[in-house]
């Protein structure tokens, strides 16, 4: 029962707050033992930030550390693919940061790498992970709302001051960044059930990425889930899964919750503490996410039973459907 040793590419805000719930957990369990970055003195600084005693001159080097056992990949989207499968070929588990990649194609491959080389991987979406998403899980189980008729969810806030939102090139747009997070709601709402169909409306910023998105996916037996995202505006970012016999909801915010409502009865939960500085709202939720990681390792499995290949590989086709409708292609040329 050693400790699990990670290993961080890029030492950007979402790497930093992975970092700082990570030492949120017990020390025998999780060690950080080497970070790289673009900038090998970004590196240097945020190793000495936060105690971390290797630094690497470049992604590769971290790629050939014989002591890592995951590799965290907080890099910007479009470097998902490459990185992830870099890291894969050598061997390395990996968790990568959501959106897995920037279109279908790419996530198959990276999907295709883990199952070559015989390697845990996962999408890193965090949410998943919370003890508010964990009794919701259960409660679908059990039935306590009966059947699910109708799911709604939002994400939005104002991003128009975060230059990498707005720019295609830097994997850019309301529904990858942030609109994901809706999307794979709904589809733990309908336990990964493909849609009969997908309609979005929305409108593109003036670099061209989609700024606002509302998506309609259409089920079986007259079930829906509506989804809206937006990097204008504030949105209340509630989500609820309505059933024949009663209602879930997540008060704000419905990524990263420590509030659920169940018919009416709410329960709390409290989040690790931490006096260190994050990024996003409630990150020290991202240690549920590790110890996540941590047990599907200690159990040897390559795949995790919370964020399948299947849902992340469903979750790509559903936003490539989306992008493909509001004009948007993320496809190489």
């Amino acid at each position: 029962m050693m400790a699990t040793k990670w290993g961080i590419c890029s030492a950007g805000k979402i790497s930093n707050d992975f970092v700082v719930a990570l030492q949120t957990l017990p020390a025998e369990e999780h060690q950080v033992v080497a970070v790289a970055a673009r900038d090998v003195s970004r590196a240097k600084e945020f190793a000495q930030s936060h105690g971390i005693p290797k630094v690497c001159a470049s992604y590769e080097e971290l790629a050939s550390d014989p002591d890592i056992d995951v590799i965290y990949i907080g890099a910007i989207h479009p470097a998902h693919r490459d990185l992830g499968i870099m890291y894969m070929q050598k061997e390395k588990n990996v968790l990568c940061e959501k959106p897995l990649a920037m279109n279908l194609t790419e996530v198959k491959e990276l999907i295709s790498a883990a199952r070559q080389h015989n390697v845990f991987f996962m999408e890193a979406f965090w949410s998943r992970f919370f003890p508010v998403y964990e009794q919701i899980r259960t409660l679908l189980s059990e039935k306590a709302i009966g059947e699910v008729k109708l799911v709604r969810a939002e994400f939005g806030v104002n991003l128009l001051h975060v230059a990498r939102t707005v720019e295609q090139e830097l994997g850019g747009g309301a529904l990858l960044d942030i609109g994901c997070y809706c999307v794979q709601f709904a589809l733990t709402a309908f336990s990964g059930e493909k849609p009969d169909s997908i309609t979005a409306k929305g409108f593109l910023h003036e670099t061209g990425v989609d700024e606002t998105v509302t998506i309609i996916l259409q089920y079986p037996g007259k079930r829906q889930a509506v989804l809206t995202c937006t990097f204008v505006t504030e949105l209340p970012n509630q989500a609820v899964i309505c059933g024949t016999k009663g209602m879930i909801q997540i008060p704000s915010f419905m990524w990263s919750p420590t509030t659920l409502i169940v018919n009416g009865q709410e329960t709390k939960y409290t989040l690790p503490p931490t006096t260190k500085h994050l990024n996003f709202w409630n990150s020290t939720g991202l240690s549920y996410e590790a110890q996540h990681v941590r047990q599907c390792l200690l159990q040897g499995l390559k795949e995790s039973p919370v964020m399948s290949f299947a849902e992340s590989e469903l979750l790509a086709r559903i936003m490539e459907e989306v992008h493909t409708q509001l004009g948007i292609s993320h496809n190489k040329a």
